[in-house]
């Protein structure tokens, strides 16, 4: 079966004895880096936009720092191999913070695109290696509650970031990229506080057979549901910052409370995620998060009141939830010790991918409208492939 988990027992999280709670801490920090690289700024986009004159569509500079993550990944996943998960998340953090504060000060339009483009090189470096890290820390249950934490923490930023960015850009349209030094501080607490990681053992004869054709396959099936997963959730972040606004009038903070409380949605499925599992099966639950998706994109589509909007936010945050966190267990279990930094890497691809091609999607639509039409039948045929998908595999 692809990925099968279990929910972990409502018990302390038995970890490593040298993995202090303030590491917790800074592992979970450093997660919400990953969805602030591109969303921080997505609140104040409008006036961003028009201080630069920039002469693109807008919702490139939210989903530039995604290809490259895209770009960017298959060399991060070498780099893992050769200099170990502590030290790429040393040579992600200072970079993510100097080249995400630039885009402040930077007027030239192509050099701000590159700017973000390098931002995300570093955001998959920093991706890469904290779920390197928690693997390396952690084992069965205490693992799968830790991946489950980690989806939270990153859903948390969001809503944190998201609501801070709003409100920072309607005093002033730069303050938004300092949030990104939060990054520096992320780099000292990781100095201070992670241990280094045990030594890896050697492959298991069992984990060198068991990387055949048949774990190609799963493997490829979870990059395809996290970037699929990901093209729906973000296309909501490329279009909502202008749809709503417009349609309901939204203020730029408002706007930035009402994102962030599809990341509040998608934090309480993330924790309940392991129980869905456990009664379902890892594979109805990812398709059960793509009919989520499709019911939020569904409402936005057919209708245009307050009410029947958060509805759509439950609905699409529901889908996160349901989704990208149990992706990503699912891809360290279907990995080998030696296959791991590749397939983070992959996993990496398909999610920051997926935000990527989300613009593509806005394009296709003439209008909002036509945009959350798409993204919802997308949505349906994505879930019913992978459901006989995964029922083929017995997942």
């Amino acid at each position: 079966m692809i990925g099968q988990i279990k929910a972990p027992r409502l018990v302390e999280i038995c970890r490593m004895k040298n993995v202090s709670d303030y590491a917790i801490f800074t592992l979970m920090l450093v997660s919400s880096l990953t969805i602030m690289v591109g969303t921080v700024i997505a609140p104040s986009l409008t006036g961003i936009v028009q201080h630069l004159e920039f002469g693109y569509d807008p919702s490139w500079l939210i989903t530039l720092p995604s290809l490259g993550v895209v770009l960017f990944a298959p060399f991060v996943g070498k780099m893992l191999n050769r200099t170990g998960a502590l030290k790429l998340l040393y040579f992600g953090l200072l970079p993510y913070g100097i080249l995400g504060v630039m885009g402040a000060f930077i007027t030239n339009d192509y050099l701000l695109m590159l700017d973000r483009f390098l931002l995300g090189g570093a955001t998959v470096a920093v991706q890469v290696s904290i779920t390197s890290l928690i693997v390396g820390y952690f084992e069965n249950e205490a693992r799968i509650k830790m991946i489950a934490w980690q989806g939270m923490a990153i859903e948390l930023g969001g809503v944190v970031f998201l609501s801070l960015g709003g409100v920072l850009g309607e005093w002033n349209w730069q303050s938004p990229f300092y949030i990104y030094l939060l990054a520096i501080i992320c780099l000292v607490l990781a100095l201070r506080t992670l241990p280094e990681q045990r030594e890896k053992e050697s492959v298991s004869s069992e984990e060198v057979h068991g990387d055949t054709k048949q774990s190609s396959f799963k493997v490829t099936v979870i990059f395809f549901g996290a970037l699929s997963a990901m093209v729906l959730f973000f296309v909501g972040f490329v279009t909502l910052p202008l749809y709503l606004p417009r349609v309901f009038d939204f203020s730029e903070s408002t706007t930035g409370y009402f994102m962030a409380f599809i990341s509040v949605v998608a934090i309480l499925t993330a924790s309940q995620m392991p129980k869905a599992v456990s009664k379902m099966g890892d594979g109805n639950t990812v398709s059960m998060g793509f009919l989520f998706f499709m019911l939020g994109y569904m409402v936005l589509y057919f209708f245009t009141s307050v009410p029947l909007l958060v509805l759509s936010a439950i609905f699409i945050g529901s889908g996160f939830g349901f989704t990208i966190p149990l992706l990503n267990h699912m891809m360290i279990e279907a990995s080998s010790s030696k296959s791991m930094g590749k397939n983070l890497g992959l996993y990496s691809m398909g999610v920051f991918g997926g935000q990527f091609a989300s613009t593509f999607i806005s394009l296709l639509g003439k209008g909002e409208n036509s945009v959350f039409g798409i993204a919802f039948m997308l949505a349906l045929v994505i879930s019913v492939v992978l459901y006989f998908i995964f029922k083929k595999n017995k997942a």
